[in-house]
């Protein structure tokens, strides 16, 4: 048992690690979810387009500074806007298996997750979800590692290894304001079926079932106290997809919801790529 109790607090690190290493072989290049494309010469034009940057926390000057910035800007990370009027051929930037990695990492060290993270496992201890974790602070320890180990395979695998497999683009492209509610809205439940490959065409979102899959098999590992069997792994894994499919449709109206609050938001025209 306290075996399996110790796995938790240390996958989240070795998924790190393991992803580095993957990411060294796989690319040579420098790229980033900003600057994506890799190993391209500068004299030659690139015709994909840059996503809008994050908004700077420096033009944000409301109270509980940064913690609002944090908050407002977690949905845009894997988000990208997609431009309403390019030239013909022009799409978003893929992301080099450098730049998924980056993506990987940015989204899952994202410091409201660990303040999410520490609300879930005291909600989970008061509950006495999974009680082989027993209560006290080592209860809540165990809880809160495996609620970050959960958080970083997830994302390894959703954002990281099957969309460099599969050469799937692994961020949501909002369709944005100028389009129905209720096309928008349809956007974002297909999202978990329909997702974007890094030539811009469509295609199953194959990271999205397969990594739900493999992070709920997983999590089996530290989570002793997991009901075994192909029917309560088929239960888990539909819950999360459906998380997954609300997350997506809060990503497609996060600027309404911003605007509503009040929250930091800014929508910038994605820019030509300047290389």
């Amino acid at each position: 048992m306290k075996k399996l109790s110790r796995i938790g607090s240390t996958v989240f690190f070795f998924i790190l690690v393991m992803a580095y290493r993957v990411d060294a072989l796989q690319s040579g290049a420098a790229g980033s979810p900003q600057n994506p494309s890799a190993g391209t010469s500068s004299s030659t034009p690139d015709p994909c387009i840059k996503p809008a940057p994050l908004f700077p926390m420096e033009e944000y000057n409301g109270p509980l500074k940064k913690m609002v910035w944090y908050f407002a800007r977690k949905p845009e990370i894997k988000t990208v806007h997609a431009p309403e009027h390019r030239e013909a051929g022009q799409t978003i930037c893929p992301l080099s298996p450098r730049g998924k990695f980056h993506l990987f990492v940015r989204n899952t060290v994202e410091p409201v997750n660990f303040m999410a993270n520490a609300f879930d496992a005291g909600i989970q201890q008061a509950q006495d979800v999974d009680p082989t974790f027993g209560q006290g602070a080592a209860g809540y320890g165990k809880r809160y590692a495996a609620g970050m180990a959960d958080r970083a395979s997830s994302d390894f695998f959703h954002t990281f290894l099957f969309p460099v497999i599969f050469r799937q683009d692994p961020r949501y492209y909002r369709l944005g304001e100028g389009n129905s509610g209720q096309r928008r809205f349809g956007h974002a439940l297909t999202h978990v079926f329909v997702a974007r490959n890094d030539s811009g065409g469509s295609m199953f979102n194959y990271s999205e079932w397969l990594g739900t899959a493999s992070a709920k098999a997983l999590s089996n590992t530290y989570h002793p106290g997991n009901t075994r069997g192909f029917g309560s792994a088929a239960e888990r894994v539909v819950t999360s997809v459906g998380s997954d499919v609300g997350f997506d449709v809060l990503r497609e109206f996060w600027p309404e919801v911003v605007r509503k609050f009040k929250l930091p938001f800014r929508i910038e025209a994605p820019r030509p790529s300047s290389r």
